[in-house]
């Protein structure tokens, strides 16, 4: 599944340091200086999932195929990138591509490593961002309401009231407001009229202050961010990016699990980066269990059992005759399928079951 999370912020505020720790890879150069990324890095990252080594165990399957999430490292945008500023409109482009946004806020102090505007404000940074943003769906916005509004006179009732809905974002995002909280209101006819504009704000966010590693219960810094996110109603995460990149170069899981143990943590937070980014797209896992494979899906949360066997294979889903559905915990908890007969715990279900996340799925199917 083609989805991904485009890593933004501005300069020098630990975008490609966190893309390198995610990916386990140095591919994402970094330097003490704005505008080190220029091209974007692209990286594939396993979904951590103790579900999946729960059931390799039971069935100790010859082949393991967990889910992924791509993450795309995009170069820091600065003030009046919308106008082209350090290359601002190569770079927006870029997040126009992804599905949702991981923006990454400066939330400590460090004379060694530079900073565009010389000061720590994360609210400042955050507008920043946002508003050129903004203004960049305001230029996409004025083009299709020109066009829109010369065809107009063909007196097309359709038309009008397309054009209603795009001078109300106008309106909406010229209070410097992003689309989102603007789309999410109208219905789906409505929504399918500026789909296609691909809006740079109607992406939902995650924001991450990148604190240092004294700060991983946060700080005065870090505080306004979480209040901005929970004003914005986006989800909010603090992690020190630097100290997850050390984490992330130790080779072995044991010696890992030590250093985390000495840290006073339970789990690196990029794994608590990677599920919020998987919550983020409002993906589901299902998976295919057989002592020959064990396989996570990754699917859209809402879909119905025979569109989910496509993402298997296409005559899964043109032949669909019925799904057969255990739950993960209740296979963990009596440790077979042969206990789940026994008590009833498998269901077959049809073609309209929306699949829930942890199913485990057998699919009978004809062609």
């Amino acid at each position: 599944m083609p989805l991904n999370c485009g890593i933004v912020g501005l300069p020098n505020v630990g975008k490609s340091t966190l893309f390198n720790a995610l990916t386990s890879s140095q591919n994402a150069q970094v330097a003490n200086y704005p505008f080190c990324t220029i091209e974007p890095n692209f990286g594939i990252v396993i979904i951590p999932d103790t579900r999946l080594d729960e059931l390799v165990k039971i069935y100790n399957p010859k082949k393991t195929v967990p889910s992924t999430i791509e993450f795309v490292d995009i170069a820091g945008l600065v003030k009046n990138a919308s106008k082209g500023e350090g290359l601002g409109n190569q770079f927006l482009a870029q997040i126009r591509l992804v599905d949702a946004i991981i923006h990454i806020v400066r939330c400590f102090e460090d004379e060694n490593i530079t900073h565009v505007s010389a000061d720590i404000n994360p609210e400042n940074d955050i507008d920043v961002v946002e508003i050129e943003l903004i203004l960049k769906d305001l230029e996409t916005l004025n083009k299709r309401i020109e066009s829109v509004s010369k065809n107009i006179k063909t007196g097309e009732k359709k038309l009008q009231h397309d054009l209603d809905i795009l001078k109300g974002l106008q309106d909406h995002l010229n209070k410097l407001r992003l689309a989102r909280y603007f789309i999410e209101n109208l219905n789906e006819e409505e929504k399918n009229s500026i789909k296609d504009l691909y809006l740079l704000t109607d992406k939902p966010v995650l924001y991450v202050a990148n604190v240092d590693d004294h700060s991983l219960e946060g700080n005065k810094y870090s505080d306004v961010v979480k209040r901005i996110a929970e004003k914005e109603k986006e989800e909010f995460l603090i992690m020190s990016v630097e100290m997850e990149s050390e984490i992330a170069q130790i080779e072995t899981t044991e010696e890992r699990q030590e250093y985390l143990e000495e840290l006073g943590l339970r789990q690196p937070g990029l794994h608590k980066l990677i599920n919020e980014a998987y919550r983020l797209l409002n993906l589901i896992t299902f998976f295919t269990v057989s002592e020959k494979e064990v396989h996570s899906w990754t699917v859209h949360k809402g879909i119905k059992a025979q569109q989910a066997a496509g993402e298997i294979h296409t005559d899964f889903e043109k032949g669909f005759i019925r799904a057969e559905i255990m739950k993960h915990d209740d296979l963990i908890k009596y440790g077979s399928e042969h206990a789940l007969k026994e008590k009833g715990l498998i269901h077959v279900e049809g073609k309209d079951y929306l699949v829930e996340d942890g199913d485990i799925i057998y699919y009978r199917f004809n062609v």
